[in-house]
């Protein structure tokens, strides 16, 4: 059957032309939408600017074909052979092309949005500047293909392989990377934003000057991937791989990745405010200088001297621990677990349960907390249920007003931060016993016996240096019935002796340790 047949057939309603052999015939401009042409034969035949929207051309052979402008819109091309065919400006637009084959094919701004590219074979393929919105490439063969300034907006490329691909400036804006394989991966200057890349492979990628902000890149594996000045802020970076990779002036800002490994990388003039330093792998790392401004403008360059990096990046999580002289009942937790709720409610920064561990004699709450400065104001609420929180806050006050009433120059300090640091935590500390939370608690807590035991509360620097704010003296005696005689008035306004405070020395070197870097500082 030849073109002109075909073509009259069509005319008279026919749309069954399958297993049709038209190889190398001029079919350019003919209109054969909705048409069967199942396993037919069109290679190297001419369809230029053919209609062929919603045709079935599922297991076709269109190698070498000449489609540049042909609209196969909606058409099923499932398994059909496309090898280096010419598709130039054609409208693919959801059309369903599974397990196509369409190697070294050309596809310069085509139009492939919502197409169905699953475990298609597009290596070595041109698809430069082309739209593939919402397109499903999940699975798909890309390799060595160049994607050079395409659309993959909102896009699935999930346990696809891009390996090698070029994909430089390209739009991935929302687009699904999981489990991606991206080595070698030209991804400069693209706009990742908000696309899910976790547990990716983009190893030895090239990434400099991406757009990554709050992309997910939790698990991901990009050791010795260049991502010079690409942008991270606000980024899932946690467990990431980050071995020997190249981090030069990339802004981090707020950026998540406790447990990242930067073994070997370089971190020189890369932009860190509100960034976690805990947990961090940083042996061999490369780092002259960081840059701790707000909006990453260099204004708060901090430069470090050799050993000062591994310190700063080095640090634990600040912790406030409450150990109890008791064990943890049912109704006791449940109490507590209400009580930490509307302290929550008012005050954001406890915003995580705390830690608990159980003992037949003993319990231990931890709070893991952000930032060093809150220490105190979260330790003051975090004993509000017990019994001994009266006269712990009463110690925690004494403190911070010890601190601010001293003259740190009589202790060796100048410092301004540090006398900055203090007034923050003083305020902190007014804000929080403002929490009107604070006048009920007691009365929710009073008839379980669990918040009468002895406590002490200790809290822990970045630096992982301890200091204790109160120990009730009969904690560890009550099996001696002492706890009766050694319980602190209701009222907390007495003071424990004290020769149980910390001395004075002891709390300043222990807030000389938090995070009050300033200007241009160096850390020793």
């Amino acid at each position: 059957m030849n073109v002109t047949e075909i073509l009259k057939k069509y005319a008279q309603g026919v749309r069954d032309f399958s297993g049709v052999n038209l190889t190398e015939e001029n079919l350019s401009g003919v209109n054969l939408s909705g048409a069967n042409l199942i396993r037919a034969n069109l290679s190297v035949a001419n369809l230029s600017g053919a209609h062929l929207s919603e045709a079935n051309l599922t297991d076709a052979k269109l190698n070498v074909a000449r489609l540049s402008g042909a609209n196969l819109s909606k058409a099923k091309l499932v398994r059909a052979n496309l090898n280096v065919a010419n598709l130039i400006r054609a409208d693919l637009g959801e059309a369903n092309l599974e397990n196509a084959s369409l190697i070294r094919a050309e596809l310069i701004r085509a139009k492939l949005s919502r197409a169905n590219l699953s475990r298609a074979n597009l290596s070595g393929a041109d698809l430069r500047e082309a739209a593939l919105r919402q397109a499903n490439l999940s699975g798909a063969t890309l390799t060595e293909a160049n994607f050079r300034g395409a659309l993959l907006t909102a896009a699935t490329l999930e346990q696809a392989n891009v390996n090698g691909t070029d994909l430089s400036r390209t739009d991935l804006r929302g687009a699904n990377l999981r489990d991606t394989e991206l080595r070698q991966a030209n991804l400069s200057r693209a706009d990742l934003s908000g696309a899910d890349l976790s547990g990716a492979n983009l190893r030895w990628a090239d990434l400099s000057g991406a757009n990554l902000s709050w992309a997910d890149l939790s698990e991901a594996k990009l050791s010795g991937a260049n991502l010079m000045g690409a942008d991270l802020s606000n980024a899932n970076l946690l467990n990431t791989s980050l071995v020997h990779a190249d981090l030069t002036q990339a802004r981090l800002i707020k950026a998540d990745w406790i447990g990242a490994d930067l073994t070997g990388a370089i971190l020189t003039g890369a932009k860190l405010y509100a960034v976690s330093r805990f947990g961090l792998k940083t042996e061999g790392m490369t780092c002259e200088w960081i840059d701790l401004s707000p909006g990453g403008d260099q204004s708060e360059i901090f430069r470090f001297t050799s050993e000062g990096s591994k310190k700063f990046f080095n640090e634990t999580l600040p912790t406030v621990r409450i150990v109890i002289d008791a064990p943890l009942s049912l109704d006791a937790n449940l109490v507590l677990a209400s009580t930490y709720h509307q302290i929550a409610q008012q005050y954001p920064t406890i915003k995580q349960t705390p830690s608990i561990e159980v003992s037949s004699r003993r319990t231990a709450l931890t709070f893991r907390i952000d930032s060093n400065d809150q220490l105190f104001s979260v330790a003051y609420l975090a004993i509000l249920p017990f019994q001994d929180a009266g006269i712990t806050q009463q110690n925690i006050l004494t403190l911070v007003n010890t601190l601010e009433s001293q003259a740190l120059e009589d202790l060796g300090i100048k410092s301004e931060q540090l006398e900055q640091l203090i007034a923050a935590i003083s305020q902190g500390l007014d804000q929080v016993r403002s929490i009107k939370a604070l006048k009920t608690i007691s009365n929710v807590t009073e008839a379980v016996s669990f918040f009468q035991a002895p406590t002490q509360t200790a809290i822990a620097n970045s630096s992982d240096q301890t200091l204790t704010v109160y120990h009730h003296p009969g904690f560890g005696k009550h099996l001696m019935h002492q706890s009766s005689l050694l319980k602190p008035p209701k009222n907390g306004t007495d003071l424990m002796p004290e020769s149980t405070l910390p001395p004075i020395g002891e709390v300043v070197e222990f807030i000389k340790k938090f995070d009050y870097l300033g200007k241009s500082s160096n850390l020793v």
